[in-house]
């Protein structure tokens, strides 16, 4: 009776213990994210997007409201966005924003559900890690804060890939316990939450092949839900079967090898070696260990270590390639060195079984026993003081990588710019121009800001300058022509091809603002630091003033 109530009391204890540092992780996370989250006053933290997001939530909102649902967007009338394509890839994160930016303060709900948002993401990892009782939780947890710096500032943007994140870690946990029907619902929620849904599907493929690899087995189930998920995501959608039609535009623009036939964001061009290595050094050096730990042989105790193989190798290719995927591979890395170093943390010494082969073949007996050596207590007793000096070494090197990429990331968000930006010109043209009117607008990411302060207008391009290449791919080249400033004539290009009156732009296209000036064509009606407005005229200003 005392052996049993003492078991029970001990395992209380581990249970009480993980609960305390699951609250003390998830205390961390939130200071950190808060902090980082209000260095600025903007929405986004440097990137436009997050104001889209915003807006349309609230949107979406408004036509919940009216009973009109899923409200139109005719806001990009000239991309595959127009009014009868439109699709909200985003559906389930925006409405997930909704309780957040349905009231007086959209920019401030937005921010607090980005640091909320982001944050899980982390503590969904951390969660991992304490269900599978690796040791030093608390030290892994830095290494996941400081694992990229990229990581860090892109999980504070009002953005879906925190979903991703929280989505793939509850998938992963369901492999693991192989309660594989669940994924089936998990599936449909992703894909209404965000295209990249994909990445649920590769890491369901890496689990099959880990079973077939260490139980020599095909283990369709999790397939099957998986992709039965996906599916019944993309067909019980309001937008389908457009949804379908932008799926395979993104897949066919973004997921190629060359050069991109129009401009994109940066996003999607790959890192340089240095700068990857820079602002990914504890995931690199995370990728290293778990390289160096993975023991390959231990097959039904491996399973774990070779799914983070697979999934965390692929992903730091795809981050190289792209730096979209910044977002994803990095706490992969981290958890991958977990798993893969959690028989040594555990004294199952893997390390015998590198052994010469004669060697290896004497001791088959001891390495293929699943339960782990009991050592001699004065041997535990040392490797255990080894061991808290080494976890405490690497607490202490972890912690200097975290306050590089905490005041770097805290820098580079500051340095976004203010709420404001655009809203004096914004709030010109709602005063102003007639509503419904075609803007002219000479970036397109200055569409989301727009969209933001000034609903009442429409705009050439937004979001992504695909949407527009897709549409026309002529006229896209001739906005990228005109933008550029190698049309020397712009103005009636703008007003007949585009149907355009007014031109919105920054202050930044020196060359376009110069073929403009000297046109005749254009009157400049509102100007301040950040942006520009002018009017296309119906004729030349020489014409009208008798001049040859």
């Amino acid at each position: 009776m005392t052996t049993s109530s003492g078991i029970v009391s001990r395992f209380q204890s581990e249970s009480s213990i993980r609960i305390l540092q699951f609250l003390a992780g998830a205390l961390v996370i939130g200071i950190i994210f808060w902090q980082l989250q209000f260095s600025t006053n903007s929405i986004c933290c440097g990137d436009f997007d997050g104001y889209y997001h915003v807006k349309w939530a609230r949107v979406l909102w408004e036509g919940m409201k009216s009973r009109s649902f899923p409200p139109a967007f005719p806001w990009l009338p000239l991309t595959t966005l127009n009014p009868k394509d439109y699709v909200d890839h985003h559906l389930l994160f925006h409405i997930f924003q909704i309780p957040f930016v349905a009231f007086s303060d959209p920019r401030l709900g937005a921010k607090i559900a980005s640091a909320i948002f982001g944050g899980l993401a982390v503590l969904s990892c951390f969660w991992l890690l304490l269900k599978y009782r690796i040791r030093y939780p608390l030290v892994w947890l830095i290494a996941l804060l400081s694992c990229a710096q990229p990581f860090l500032f892109r999980m504070n943007m009002a953005k879906a890939p925190p979903f991703a994140i929280i989505y793939l870690i509850v998938a992963i946990h369901l492999f693991f316990k192989r309660k594989y029907w669940p994924l089936l619902p998990l599936a449909l929620v992703f894909t209404w939450t965000y295209d990249l849904f994909v990445l649920l599907v590769m890491a369901t493929i890496f689990w099959v092949i880990v079973v077939f690899v260490t139980e020599f087995r095909f283990e369709w189930r999790p397939l099957v839900y998986v992709v039965a998920g996906c599916v019944l995501g993309l067909v019980i959608n309001p937008y389908f079967p457009h949804n379908l039609q932008l799926l395979v535009e993104h897949m066919k623009i973004k997921l190629t090898a060359s050069d991109f036939d129009t401009k994109v964001g940066s996003e999607w061009y790959p890192y340089d070696s240095w700068e990857f290595l820079g602002n990914s050094a504890v995931a690199c050096i995370a990728m290293l260990v778990g390289y160096l730990a993975f023991e390959p042989s231990e097959r039904r105790r491996g399973q774990y270590p070779i799914f983070f193989l697979l999934l965390s190798t692929t992903l730091m290719i795809m981050t190289a390639r792209w730096k979209r995927i910044a977002e994803y591979w990095p706490p992969f890395a981290v958890l991958f060195a977990a798993f893969a170093l959690k028989p040594w943390l555990e004294g199952y010494r893997p390390y015998l079984t590198r052994l010469p082969a004669e060697v290896l073949e004497e001791l088959k007996p001891f390495l293929d026993r699943e339960a782990v050596p009991v050592p001699d207590e004065q041997g535990s007793t040392l490797r255990d003081v080894l061991r808290t000096v080494a976890a405490a070494t690497v607490a202490v090197v972890l912690a200097v990588f975290l306050f590089f990429n905490y005041f770097a990331t805290r820098d580079e968000i500051k340095q976004s710019e203010a709420h404001d930006y655009y809203r004096g010109g914004a709030e010109w043209m709602r005063k102003n121009v007639s509503p419904g009117q075609l803007i002219f607008n000479t970036d397109w990411d200055d569409f989301p800001r727009l969209f933001y302060f000034d609903p009442t207008h429409n705009y050439v391009s937004g979001l992504d300058p695909s949407y527009l290449f897709d549409q026309n791919a002529d006229l896209s080249r001739l906005y990228d022509r005109i933008t550029l400033g190698t049309e020397d004539d712009p103005g009636p290009l703008i007003r007949d091809r585009f149907g355009a009156r007014y031109v919105f732009s920054d202050n930044t296209h020196h060359d376009f603002f110069e073929h403009a000036r000297n046109s005749g064509w254009f009157d400049i009606v509102y100007e301040d630091t950040q942006c520009t407005i002018m009017y296309i005229r119906d004729q030349k200003i020489e014409e009208e003033l008798g001049v040859p």
